[in-house]
């Protein structure tokens, strides 16, 4: 909050438990699969989902499904051909998750894809007749993953027209001319979103009005994509999100089935309710490709890098364009004066994917920075002193600085921490009994993303404070930091702030990823307290108010008054009047264009950009430490320690800070260690929480997560860099590092298991 805005013994800053946290520990809180409306009269629904991978449905077999009690309707494609307008996939400019439509054709794009969706009077009903629809199918070849027959490789900068490869000076001759060459391939699997709340839907009609219920991260596209889709005024449709029970990339925008819930709830004339099955969560949802990675990297004898070259290979799905590209960040990481980069996409007969915690970090930074340490033992050195020696205040690839660089300042805290210099250099020569010991360190990096917002504020007469707009909580404490933020700017109680999220109704605000709801929505807020703030100043200060004659720049709202600099003031039920007072603030990030942006977020499009406005390249950084016990014998691997120091600008809650970041280092020891979804054809075959390995509470080890202070006054007004991200990436290639330096084998492909080291 500005200065002028806060109270100087703020709340901001310090510690603060969750403001919701009791409502979700006593189970009072509502998520969206909770939400069942005012009546009773809701109908169930279940899928049917392909179990072919492609082809075309040749007929249907619905007799025993027809006799189960209770069944109101079978809808198929022959009901609901043409009635979804298509809209595009929401990383091309569009609304939705993937461009693809269920129940148009008799064309079947992937395995798992839905076919049919059964309504009926229960829960119960509707599984039981999904579970009798027999559908026939005329398959036809599909091509599962790389290398399979009729995939389709194409070069990423033919296939969006934003993105190209990066050349600067000549890789190929700086990696032949450097004294000492690494070269390697790395591969990341297919790994898949398992959040507890599944990927439910609720439609109900009033009229013409539609009512829609879904955990979705980003109401604003469900709304605008509905209404393409079913030719509505997006006045007409109303989306709540409220409390969402996980996503973290997932629940990303409008889903393939919300359309069909919503046909099925206007064609019966009474609300409908889908819970899918969490299998087929794995196909109605996006997941994180598998990935492929050619890393060349030279250097001096000194340690300074001489070239980088990283190509990359990605899967998508046939029919829409969103591939994981993340070189543009590995190509700038480090000091390098020779740099390419090649990205390409594998298009395959798959279901789309899309974002998962970090997207694109996860997979490309495994690979470098599993790279870097190999570089490191082939010179003999140090693996921090390596990325000391390479560390740069500038950007390599596009010349800018960096608003801030404290990458060696968290590599210096977590070193300390973590206790680094007890690590023998020497691979295999560590032991604790029959266990081999290894500390393995990364980076851990994530550029700075914001976007508008807009967010009703307002402050009543009885000093209580209302913050409103369409955002979502997720879990990460945003409802906590917008109380403290309230209570710090217009000087009441946190406890006198109630804040409302995740309704279409709400002011606008863009999608919840990117690591940008705090910079986003925290800045609209700002701008929000100090509107507030001013007209009370104004009507305090002119002719007949309280404090006319003062200066209304100098009054603050503080302890429930609003006070001039020498302590005189007015308590605010004198300062606000009978009705209240209420702004709504439409934030812009520094350099974008005003009404195109606004314009842009009350249509529902995304609309994040980079931190630093232009001026500067805005990270946020972080060094990631791993202590891993092998057993000699068995090969039993144990991550007994991890540690990670983060510098992310202006941290407003330690508390949930360090929460989000244990939770994203637990998660990168499940990339590292257990995540795959295993592959036959192009098929799923383990897509359940039986053979889906997730950590749980047995696999976690000691974590430890440090706030290194990083004043960053170039990145934003308020200096915040989003830290949501930062926790999971550079873990995986920090315990492939430490397994390394266990055992002198180097895993170069994930998840590492028990035969890779036994």
């Amino acid at each position: 909050m500005d200065p002028g805005a806060q109270d100087t013994d703020g709340r901001l800053g310090r510690p603060h438990t969750r403001v919701e946290g009791p409502d979700k520990v006593t189970g009072r809180a509502l998520y969206s699969s909770d939400r069942t409306g005012p009546d009773r009269d809701t109908a169930h629904a279940a899928l049917v989902t392909s179990t072919i991978a492609r082809g075309r449905i040749t007929g249907f077999d619905l007799a025993t499904a027809e006799r189960v009690p209770g069944l109101l309707r079978i809808f198929t494609y022959r009901d609901f051909s043409g009635a979804v307008a298509p809209v595009k996939h929401l990383m091309a400019g569009g609304y939705a998750n993937s461009s693809h439509r269920p129940l148009d054709s008799d064309a079947v794009a992937y395995a798992g894809q839905i076919v049919a969706l059964v309504v009926a009077e229960t829960q119960e009903a509707a599984e039981a007749a999904a579970g009798a629809v027999k559908v026939s199918y005329a398959a036809e070849p599909a091509a599962g993953g790389f290398d399979a027959p009729g995939a389709e490789t194409v070069r990423l900068a033919d296939l969006k027209a934003q993105h190209a490869d990066i050349e600067r000076g000549d890789a190929g001759a700086g990696f032949q001319d450097a004294a000492i060459r690494i070269e390697a391939r790395y591969e990341t699997p297919v790994q898949h979103h398992n959040p507890i709340e599944l990927f439910t839907t609720r439609a109900a009609w009033e009229g013409e009005r539609l009512t829609v219920h879904e955990p979705t991260r980003y109401v604003g596209a469900v709304q605008h994509g509905l209404a393409a889709q079913l030719g509505l005024d997006p006045a007409n449709v109303r989306v709540v999100a409220g409390l969402i029970g996980g996503h973290f990339g997932s629940k990303f925008a409008l889903s393939q089935h919300t359309a069909l819930v919503a046909l099925a709830a206007k064609r019966l004339g009474r609300p409908v309710s889908l819970v899918p099955s969490r299998r087929q969560c794995f196909t109605i949802a996006n997941y994180r490709p598998e990935s492929r990675h050619r890393i060349r990297l030279g250097a001096e004898r000194s340690g300074r890098f001489t070239a980088l070259v990283h190509e990359a290979e990605t899967v998508t799905s046939r029919f829409d364009p969103f591939v994981m590209e993340g070189a543009e960040v590995t190509a700038s990481l480090y000091a390098c004066p020779n740099i390419r980069t090649e990205e390409r996409a594998v298009r395959v007969d798959r279901n789309t994917p899309g974002p998962m915690r970090a997207p694109p970090e996860v997979p490309f930074l495994f690979a470098l920075e599993s790279a870097v340490d190999e570089m490191a033992v082939a010179l003999g050195m140090d693996p921090i002193e390596l990325r000391r020696r390479n560390d740069t205040a500038v950007d390599p690839v596009s010349g800018q600085p960096f608003s801030t660089r404290p990458l060696m300042a968290c590599f210096e805290a977590g070193a300390k921490a973590f206790g680094w210099p007890r690590r023998a250099p020497r691979p295999g020569s560590m032991r604790e009994g029959p266990w081999r010991v290894g500390l393995g360190c990364a980076t851990s990096v994530r550029p700075v993303k914001i976007a508008a917002a807009t967010m009703r504020v307002r402050l009543g007469p009885d000093g209580a404070a209302e913050v409103s707009c369409a955002h979502h909580e997720i879990g990460n404490g945003i409802t906590t930091l917008l109380a403290m933020g309230a209570a710090d700017g217009l000087g009441v109680p946190v406890e006198r702030v109630t804040v409302r999220l995740g309704d279409t109704d709400l002011p606008a605000a863009g999608i919840s990823g990117g690591s940008s709801t705090t910079t986003s929505l925290m800045s609209a807020l700002a701008l929000g307290c100090r509107q507030i703030r001013e007209t009370l100043a104004q009507a305090a200060t002119g002719q007949g108010g309280r404090l006319a004659g003062r200066d209304p720049g100098s009054l603050r709202l503080a302890g429930g008054r609003l006070a001039a600099p020498d302590g005189t003031g007015i308590a605010l039920r004198d300062a606000i009047g009978p009705e209240g007072v209420e702004t709504i603030a439409a934030f812009v990030p520094a350099g974008g264009d005003r009404e195109k942006a606004l314009a842009g977020l009350r249509r529902g499009h995304i609309g994040l950009t980079l931190g630093g406005g232009g001026k500067a390249v805005s990270w946020g950084f972080g060094a990631q430490f791993a202590e891993v016990h092998i057993h000699a014998e068995t090969g039993e691997i144990r991550v007994a320690r991890l540690t990670g120091a983060f510098a992310a600008g202006r941290i407003l809650n330690p508390l949930t800070a360090k929460s989000q970041l244990i939770g994203g280092m637990i998660w990168g020891l499940g990339s590292a260690l257990l995540e795959e979804t295993v592959l036959d054809g192009a098929a799923y075959r383990n897509p359940d929480l039986a053979e889906y390995l997730v950590p749980t509470a047995a696999d976690a080890p000691e974590v430890e997560a440090l706030l290194v202070p990083d004043p960053d006054d170039r990145v934003d007004a308020l200096g915040l860099k989003g830290l949501g991200e930062l926790g999971i990436i550079g873990v995986n290639a920090a315990i492939a590092n430490a397994v390394h330096h266990a055992t002198g084998r180097r895993i170069r492909s994930l998840p590492i298991r028990l035969e890779d080291v036994a």
